[in-house]
């Protein structure tokens, strides 16, 4: 019991039950020594290893001499595809002018007003996907299209010949390039397109083919003509001579014997 009450009395006492702690306290800690150290393999297992690694067989044929599998890429052919694939060949075959021109971004407004100036000329507007109507152009004979089609494109189709009235309308879109075109199944580039445009119209065409035409066989008829006229302008001036010395009078000097002797 006075062991007992001595030790309460102590810790009554001790500085560490009033909250003071001392300026020098002993703390205990861990090692920080790194024990995973790099090692050298021992030479005798590293000779082990080597003899012990896997070599793979050689293949009877080198890679080299085969022939590369193809990965087939089996397209998924939906009834969609199908009517758009069947459409662009109608706009192939309905329509005697086909234009390939490249698509930039351009105002929904102006794009409108295009496609207005355009039906004015009896000339349309067609959308395409280059996945739709690049397999169409490689089993047709307008295979040689296909350079064309490498971005957003749009076709102006019309069953008409109408290139300088198109040339027109793209010159106030700087946004639709012309790149080449189909006309009567002729591919033309865009020069070819542009010297086309500078041509007269079929009917000019036609009006100046029948004039010179009909200009040689009148030049013909008029050099035939001119030596049985001449003909019969001599014997005409004989048989008046030959009146005028059996009358006895002077014959009268006819128009082209004056005009000779001025």
């Amino acid at each position: 019991a006075p062991a007992l009450a001595l030790a309460l009395s102590a810790a009554r006492l001790s500085p560490l039950s009033a909250g003071w702690l001392p300026a020098l306290r002993f703390v205990r800690r861990g090692s920080k020594a790194v024990t995973r150290h790099w090692k050298a393999m021992h030479f005798q297992r590293q000779k082990l290893m080597a003899v012990t690694e896997y070599l793979a067989p050689r293949p009877a044929v080198p890679p080299c001499c085969l022939t590369p599998r193809k990965e087939r890429v089996e397209e998924e052919d939906n009834g969609y595809a199908r009517l758009l694939r069947r459409q662009v060949e109608e706009v192939f075959r309905d329509n005697r002018m086909i234009a390939v021109c490249q698509y930039n971004s351009m105002p929904g407004e102006d794009m409108v007003l295009m496609r207005h100036y355009l039906r004015k000329h009896n000339i349309e507007v067609k959308f395409v996907l280059n996945e739709i109507v690049r397999p169409v152009l490689s089993q047709s004979k307008y295979k040689n299209l296909l350079p064309l089609f490498v971005a957003r494109n749009i076709l102006l189709v019309s069953p008409e010949l109408k290139a300088k009235e198109m040339l027109r309308v793209l010159k106030g879109t700087p946004q639709i390039s012309l790149l080449g075109a189909c006309v009567d199944n002729t591919i033309l580039s865009r020069k070819g397109v542009e010297n086309l445009a500078k041509l007269p119209s079929l009917e000019v065409s036609q009006g100046q083919t029948v004039g010179a035409l009909a200009l040689l066989p009148s030049q013909t008829s008029s050099l035939l003509q001119r030596g049985s006229a001449h003909l019969t302008a001599l014997l005409d001036e004989h048989i008046r001579r030959l009146q005028a010395g059996e009358t006895g009078g002077p014959a009268e000097p006819t128009p082209a014997q004056s005009l000779g002797a001025h």
